[in-house]
């Protein structure tokens, strides 16, 4: 299973602001290049908190892009695998009215009728992520896009299960230590590194691809 993370910050770092609301800096040039990578995928991955701020999650609008995945074998929509520990989610939120495929990855022992999935991996504090990629490509999953939130995408880091990276430079600065950043946390053990493949700028925005080069297995022990 090949995993895409796409994320857009600010020139300071931040992908969201002190108070950690929705971010709402990116343009519709970014929107579009983010729908194309969700496109691309059969499943999308995104934090309860992220969800919980946002109240929907990114979903194919385009028809041509629709098009596309009908002709690559692909459902409508990719599935939206939603992770949350806890299980604890509003059903009230307007995601759960979107016309999408909905899985929740848990450590809990739940059942969400929401959902048309649950997978429950993990001790019961925190996800198997190792596991979980492996329960993901065994349920046909192929291509998997990263939204979100900050922890997962650290715990994805920390794993080495991120193999692509795309990441928008958006023209502003927000400042502040507690505005989050791409990678929380205490910090890795040992620093990721990313061969960067393409770049370009569309009006005052960056925009920056990038593949992870391979950790060796000793390494990583």
């Amino acid at each position: 299973m090949r995993s895409t993370l796409v994320l857009a910050m600010t020139v300071d770092g931040k992908i969201a602001d002190g108070d950690r609301s929705a971010a709402k800096f990116s343009s519709p040039q970014d929107f579009r290049h983010l729908e194309e990578q969700v496109a691309q995928a059969d499943a999308v991955l995104i934090g309860a908190g992220t969800l919980r701020i946002h109240g929907t999650t990114m979903r194919v609008l385009d028809p041509d892009l629709i098009q596309a995945r009908v002709q690559r074998g692909q459902t409508l929509q990719p599935i939206q695998i939603v992770c949350s520990r806890s299980g604890d989610l509003d059903p009230d939120l307007k995601f759960f009215r979107q016309p999408v495929p909905r899985w929740l990855l848990t450590t809990a022992s739940i059942k969400r009728k929401e959902f048309d999935r649950v997978l429950q991996i993990g001790d019961g504090q925190n996800i198997d992520w190792q596991r979980a990629w492996l329960e993901l490509a065994n349920l046909g999953i192929d291509r998997l896009c990263i939204l979100g939130g900050s922890e997962i995408v650290t715990a994805l880091w920390e794993q080495d299960l991120v193999d692509e990276f795309h990441l928008t430079i958006c023209p502003l600065i927000f400042g502040g230590s507690t505005a989050p950043t791409p990678c929380m946390g205490s910090g890795l053990a040992i620093p990721r590194q990313l061969e960067l493949i393409e770049t370009k700028s569309i009006g005052s925005e960056v925009y920056l691809y990038y593949r992870r080069i391979t950790l060796s297995p000793k390494v990583l022990l």
